[in-house]
């Protein structure tokens, strides 16, 4: 057997980590032996440009690897419906990863291969038996760094009955030393988000959470930063996590209760959003953990620590169902992904015995 490049790959990044994503993408499909079309997202061309820079001045051909920034409605549709494109690897909303699937199957020709990790409407898992002060911690954490733009996020945090006001008083009190402001400021914990849109439709769930949830935290906006595109974290407390439809892509947290003898159905609650990216679990109970991990269909299970910062190479990173396609980057089969195989079979006996035609053609025989 055999690998060898697809043709040319079309590489797909957002914006929330507009170098480490760009750049994975790229070299992956570059390492597989193909060309690449890298397309940044279009909020952050210009990180994308200095790392196509970068990489021609370190030798990669300019004729292999090439930048084309503009807006995904544009300048990726096209991309996408080129029969010159023989695979996409993309990262971002699931409903842009839908929409590049069908357009990709709507092509006339051989299928072009579809690499894609999209969204998570991401739970954590606590049990009776969790430390408190770990549990803020990690959730905090989890929730808020980034200003919540992150795809591992955590969006909803299960918290068993017995021990839910305690740790949700412990949460708020922490989530008031908080300070938002400019991340370029060692004293800010939470920076802005990405643009005007983004921050309107935060703004828009916290209302409709106002409307139709419980307000644990929800402080208003320092007045001067009012000017820029900064969403005060906010806490909500809601009856299940079927309340939410779609991912909340920001730093806004979900709780919700649980009794201790329920937490089967808590697995199948999280299941039936259809995503699998990243699960979170804090218990000290070993069979706990394994029953939550033989139970839910999740790419990244985290115990007893927060549910972000997934090291590559020692956490390969990547969800399933509305989450995505796998392989997994940072994974030992991520590359294999953008190859295609090819097997070369020598009947040797008609052929003589003739072992030159297998130092040629690598056979299997």
């Amino acid at each position: 057997m055999a690998l060898h490049g697809r043709g040319v790959f079309a590489a797909i990044s957002p914006w929330n980590f507009p170098l480490a994503i760009f750049t994975g993408q790229v070299a992956g499909a570059l390492g597989a032996g193909n060309a690449v079309v890298a397309k940044p997202a279009e909020q952050t061309p210009l990180t994308g440009a200095a790392a196509v820079r970068l990489l021609h001045q370190a030798g990669v051909p300019s004729d292999v690897l090439h930048l084309l920034p503009g807006p995904g409605e544009v300048v990726g549709a096209a991309l996408v419906a080129d029969p010159r494109v023989d695979g996409v690897v993309f990262t971002g909303g699931t409903d842009t990863g839908k929409a590049i699937a069908k357009a990709l199957a709507m092509r006339p020709g051989p299928i072009p291969q579809l690499i894609a990790e999209t969204g998570g409407l991401n739970a954590m898992i606590v049990d009776s038996s969790a430390l408190p002060e770990q549990v803020a911690d990690d959730v905090l954490r989890s929730a808020f760094d980034s200003a919540g733009q992150r795809c591992s996020a955590l969006r909803v945090l299960f918290l068993q009955s017995d021990i839910a006001d305690p740790v949700i008083e412990m949460l708020i009190g922490a989530a008031r030393e908080l300070t938002l402001g400019d991340p370029l400021d060692f004293a800010t914990d939470i920076g802005p988000v990405i643009d005007s849109e983004a921050k309107a439709a935060l703004e828009a769930h916290k209302e409709r959470m106002r409307a139709e949830a419980k307000v644990l935290f929800d402080p208003p906006t320092d007045p001067a930063l009012r000017h820029g595109r900064f969403v005060a974290p906010a806490i909500f407390e809601i009856p299940e996590i079927g309340v939410l439809k779609r991912e909340v892509f920001g730093p806004i947290l979900h709780v919700v209760r649980f009794d201790g003898n329920r937490l089967g159905e808590v697995c199948e609650a999280i299941n039936a959003t259809g995503y699998g990216l990243t699960l979170g679990l804090h218990s000290r109970i070993k069979a706990t953990a394994d029953f939550v991990a033989a139970r839910v269909r999740v790419g990244n299970f985290y115990v007893n620590r927060n549910q972000i910062g997934a090291v590559v190479g020692v956490q390969p990173f990547g969800g399933e169902g509305l989450s995505g396609t796998g392989p997994k980057a940072g994974g030992p089969h991520y590359l294999e992904a953008f190859a295609v195989e090819r097997v070369r079979t020598t009947n040797l006996t008609a052929s003589g015995g003739n072992a030159s035609l297998l130092a040629a053609g690598g056979d299997d025989s």
